[in-house]
Order: C-alpha cells, then structure tokens, then sequence
C-alpha cells in the first residue's frame, strides 16, 4: 500500500505552480510582497515535505504525485478558461491573467473602430 501524498497548503501548492511556470524564488517573493527569505523557508518546508533535494525535483514529485498537473495552464486566458470549464474558481493569478487578455482585446477593438 502506498502511503498517501503528503498534505501541502495551498500556498504551498502555489508556490509549487510559480516554480513550474519558471518563476525565480525573488520574483515569487516580489510579488507575494515576501521577504527573499520568507520565500526560500516555503521552498525548504516543501521540500522537506516531498523528500526533494532540489526545487526541480519537488515540482516533478508533485507532478508524480498530482498535486500539480503538468498540463494545467495558469497566469493566462487559457487558464482562467480552464478553471470555470472544470466548475472552478479561477485562482487570483488566473483573474489576473484573464484581466490581462481582456485588456487588450478591448484595447485591440478600440484601435481597429478607430
């Protein structure tokens, strides 16, 4: 019997989709308005939670263990999309990215009417 997946918060899942997405440790601290160091303790508690000795692999562990899904977009329209297909609340980045796209293609329309 396998034992069953450990348990992360969702910031640390977070975290997990920041890294896999090619985020660096101080860009997920910026813009979690975190401390560089405040952001590489989540980073060591999830790899101490996972048993990985390195970022890359506890991104591919959660893959493994589908905490992450690999395919699952995030930051765009595409994943907003995704979020309310699967019955979802998009998640903040996902808002933001759908904001984003809306943006311009408002701003696209305005420019071709003109």
């Amino acid at each position: 019997m396998t034992p069953p997946p450990p348990s992360l918060s969702p910031r640390e899942v977070e975290y997990l989709q920041c890294l896999a997405q090619g985020d660096t440790i101080q860009e997920i601290a910026r813009s979690w308005h975190y401390e560089e160091s405040g952001a590489r303790s989540i980073g060591e508690r999830i790899r101490k939670k996972l048993g990985a000795k390195t970022n890359t692999q506890a991104v591919f562990i959660a893959c493994q263990l589908k905490i992450l899904e690999p395919n699952r977009r995030h930051g765009d329209h595409a994943g907003y999309a995704a979020h309310k297909y699967r019955g979802e609340e998009p998640c903040d980045l996902c808002k933001a990215g759908e904001r984003e796209y809306r943006n311009v293609r408002r701003g696209t329309r305005k420019d071709t009417a003109a």
